[in-house]
């Protein structure tokens, strides 16, 4: 009788090992990104002991040594300074933003009558987030409404006047964030699509074009925005027609939105000569007409290439809306450093707690653009994916 060696086939895979310790988790990641060589290691654990001596105080007089509530310089000052914060106090004075906070958004909007920015602000709002999430459709219709249907009647409630029988709120009333994000999104609205035909213009056959829209560039673009704003308030006028004037908002809107123009067209002229000439060709091999190969072919390309061009050009904008305080207009940064002047409120510690408190907004606004420009940049970069 033959025998033969015992055999069996498992009727089951055999269950993945799980991966050593120290290639997962935490302790992984701290080895690759943290102390992957000497080096890192050595600029790690400085940095770690930079933190160690830095944030304490810093975390401190941001929160546990704060001042919170109260009203009044008493709670924003020590016992020598005839505070009732114990001797060696030295935090924040919240309670001096939380005072103030209303004006740190309206300016001096009249008190009774601030719910129509904040209604304003709540239609921004609800017309922004659909437009910018790309999976909610209509999109043509979204735009029309931010950008056509939006600021007119946002003029009309801001305003006031004889319209819609509201009282009527001049502009140099407005101040605080309102006019911060009033700026900053009537720069980003017009600068974009005025910086394409900008762009577009700079690189056109006609000679004539070519040069107005290069003239106007490289003017523009070798001035600093405070003599923008300075001419735009101080002279614009003297070229007027006797007894006309034109708002001092509006020339800030106009000096703002032609100064991000200039810029935003070396981004965009940028980008369409970094698309490659035999796209422009194919285009033509196809009789598209010039302003059907920019649209369908070219734009779009030139566009998505420039896209962190396009947002530093905006967090720039938004900052720079600060300087509109040299023609008397108080954005959010100005109405902040108006209100130190109070004597209600005058301690040591209370311009560096509105300073921070305006830094802080400021950066707020600026990293969720950083932050979304990057969003957009991976969902349009098709061309490297697997």
């Amino acid at each position: 009788m033959s025998t033969y060696p015992t055999q069996f086939v498992r009727s089951s895979m055999l269950e993945p090992s799980t991966p050593p310790t120290l290639e997962k988790g935490y302790i992984a990641w701290a080895r690759k990104n943290l102390f992957a060589t000497p080096s890192d290691a050595v600029l790690t654990i400085l940095a770690l002991l930079l933190l160690a001596w830095f944030l304490p105080p810093v975390i401190n007089w941001l929160f546990i040594n704060a001042s919170w509530t109260g009203g009044g310089r008493g709670v924003c000052a020590t016992v020598a300074q005839g505070g009732s914060q114990p001797e060696n106090w030295t935090g924040a004075c919240w309670a001096f933003v939380g005072a103030k906070f209303d004006q740190f958004l309206f300016g001096r909007y009249p008190v009774e009558e601030r719910w129509r920015p904040a209604l304003v602000g709540i239609l921004f709002v609800a017309l922004l987030v659909p437009m910018l999430i790309p999976k909610i459709p209509y999109k043509g219709w979204n735009a029309i409404l931010l950008f056509g249907v939006l600021p007119i009647v946002a003029f009309f409630l801001l305003i006031g006047g004889m319209f819609l029988g509201l009282e009527y709120v001049e502009t140099p009333l407005w101040g605080g964030l309102m006019v911060t994000l009033i700026l900053s999104f009537v720069g980003i609205a017009v600068s974009l699509p005025l910086g394409i035909a900008l762009a577009l213009g700079r690189r056109s056959t006609m000679p004539v074009i070519r040069l107005f829209c290069t003239i106007f560039i490289e003017i523009v673009r070798g001035i600093p925005l405070i003599t923008v704003l300075f001419m735009a308030s101080v002279m614009l006028p003297l070229f007027l027609p006797q007894g006309m004037t034109v708002d001092k908002f509006l020339r800030a809107l106009i000096g703002v939105s032609m100064f991000a123009s200039a810029y935003m067209a070396e981004v965009i002229r940028g980008g369409l000569q970094a698309i490659p000439k035999g796209q422009a060709e194919g285009a033509d091999s196809l009789g598209l007409s010039y302003w059907q190969k920019m649209r369908l072919i070219i734009l779009p390309q030139a566009l998505k290439l420039v896209i962190p061009g396009i947002v530093n050009t905006f967090i720039g904008l938004f900052k720079d809306t600060s300087l509109v305080s040299i023609i008397g207009m108080f954005d959010l940064l100005g109405i902040v450093r108006q209100n130190f002047s109070d004597a209600n409120w005058a301690s040591p510690v209370t311009p560096l707690s509105g300073l921070v408190f305006a830094g802080f907004t400021f950066w707020l606004f600026c990293f969720g653009m950083s932050r979304y420009s990057g969003f957009m940049e991976r969902k349009l970069d098709k061309g490297h994916k697997r």
